[in-house]
């Protein structure tokens, strides 16, 4: 399996190639020259490797997804790495990914079942981990087998930045520098992060909004130069790695919620960068039976307003609402142009013209006119809505009171737009990505209560912390990471 830039590069390069580098090299992102393709024998045979708990189950599913993507790790090597990531001593649960019940199926004129995919179980609370966790483990085992180092520049809204720390820490060959905006996240998502004190890993607070975060770790990441002198990797969802290991549990929700495989399923996911969203639409890709993908904003709802009016429009950083689901505070969804890519057939030089030029210029770009933007509903199955703070809290207790299930800010973003793309006869999962106990301020104005917080975080936001505050400029950022970064 070699890999492509979405903006044309005619460079390819194997999956270990570009797991330590991001971004290609004309600043587009990776993706395969094909999806494999799952057939009806195949997916009976992932069920089967699924539903065999401990001889299988979600390791066993995820060396299957990945081992079509990677075929330049050893398949003993990748499956141990599969088993060594996922695990219920991590997780919690031998599912690893269970599905929450909220309606019974046989509720209302025809309706299947509504069901939350738990993402949450891991070290973080946060959907993150699912990624995150195997990826410290690909970076740590091809370190070691090239006898290299790397340092990994990232940018975080909230969730990304502790999943990643928290699966790098310690870790032989890695130096994390994560960004934040400074002061925009939760209190308990910035004592996660800034209370870490291992020597090989650096907070940054950046006096911005995570769009000036982003921009910065893309800058210094088109630095070819600086980039292959310091040995500068990321880990956030514009590395392929990443959104990959995340198309495994689309799959494993749909086993758990049909008993077979001519069944349809939609999924609705919270989304503000479209990583998380983007691995279903590489699932459907692969022949998942995927009936719709709906992506469910918040206010800042620029993914929203394209998926209505083929307009993407990217919002200037003062018109970035500060938001109480502030994972989804983003208005430069980065893996979006992987679907664009796809959506207008694989063309690199149109996809480098809309997200290197036009967007650059104009701050926007139009396809409504394209007839492709019509298969953006009707091939690709996509739908979209909107949530504002009211509609969270009003979600909220409305999930709690009818089914006694505690749901954080983002999920009920998802739960709120879910209700509104439901289907006669078609299960709706709706991708639960972090813990109450993250967005506790929010839940206690919504519920009147706080939120159960694991033993393990007991006085987190009391702990010492570490971070420095800089201006938001690629520069500085370069002048700290040479400070600070492992020296080979």
């Amino acid at each position: 399996m070699l890999y492509l830039s979405t903006r044309g590069d005619p460079g390819r390069k194997h999956f270990c190639e570009i797991l330590l580098e991001g971004l290609a090299p004309d600043g587009g992102l990776y993706l395969p020259e094909r999806y494999p393709q799952v057939d009806a024998p195949l997916l009976a045979r992932w069920r089967q490797a699924f539903n065999q708990g401990a001889t299988g189950g979600y390791a066993a599913l995820a060396f299957e997804v990945l081992s079509l993507y990677i075929d330049d790790i050893p398949a003993a090597d990748l499956r141990a790495l599969c088993q060594k990531t996922y695990t219920e001593a991590v997780y919690g649960t031998p599912q690893i990914v269970p599905l929450k019940k909220l309606e019974d199926p046989s509720a209302g004129s025809g309706q299947a079942g509504f069901f939350l995919e738990a993402l949450s179980n891991g070290p973080t609370l946060a959907f993150k981990d699912m990624a995150m966790q195997l990826l410290g483990n690909l970076f740590e085992y091809e370190l070691a087998r090239r006898g290299e180092e790397l340092n990994i520049l990232g940018a975080t809204s909230g969730d990304t930045g502790s999943a990643a720390e928290y699966a790098m820490c310690g870790k032989k060959g890695v130096r994390v520098f994560m960004l934040s905006p400074h002061g925009r996240m939760s209190p308990f998502q910035q004592a996660q992060m800034f209370s870490l004190m291992d020597e090989n890993i650096h907070n940054i607070a950046i006096e911005g909004v995570f769009d000036d975060c982003q921009d910065i770790v893309k800058n210094v990441s088109n630095d070819l130069a600086f980039k292959r002198a310091h040995k500068i990797g990321t880990v956030n969802s514009i590395n392929w790695a990443r959104l990959l290991a995340q198309v495994v549990y689309y799959f494993a929700g749909y086993f758990q919620a049909t008993t077979q495989d001519t069944e349809r399923v939609s999924f609705t996911v919270p989304s503000g960068n479209f990583g998380n969203v983007c691995a279903g639409h590489v699932a459907r890709q692969m022949g998942l039976p995927i009936e719709h993908l709906v992506v469910a904003t918040n206010e800042n709802d620029v993914l929203d307003e394209f998926f209505r009016t083929g307009v993407y429009r990217v919002r200037a950083s003062a018109d970035t609402h500060e938001t109480s689901s502030p994972s989804m505070d983003i208005s430069k969804a980065s893996n979006f142009e992987r679907f664009v890519f796809d959506l207008l057939g694989r063309n690199g030089l149109r996809v480098k013209a809309l997200f290197g030029d036009a967007l650059a210029r104009e701050g926007r770009f139009e396809l409504g006119a394209d007839p492709a933007f019509a298969d953006a509903a009707t091939r690709y199955g996509f739908r979209s809505g909107k949530s504002t703070h009211e509609n969270r809290l009003e979600t909220i207790r409305d999930v709690f009171k009818r089914h006694g299930v505690m749901i954080d800010t983002h999920t009920a973003d998802g739960v709120k737009v879910a209700r509104e793309h439901r289907q006669p006869g078609v299960p709706m999962i709706v991708l639960e990505t972090a813990l109450p106990i993250k967005f506790a301020e929010t839940i206690v104005e919504a519920l009147g209560q706080q939120p159960h917080r694991p033993p393990q975080f007991d006085g987190i936001e009391d702990l010492p912390k570490r971070v420095r505050v800089m201006s938001a400029s690629t520069s500085d950022v370069q002048a700290f990471v040479v400070e600070h970064c492992v020296r080979t």
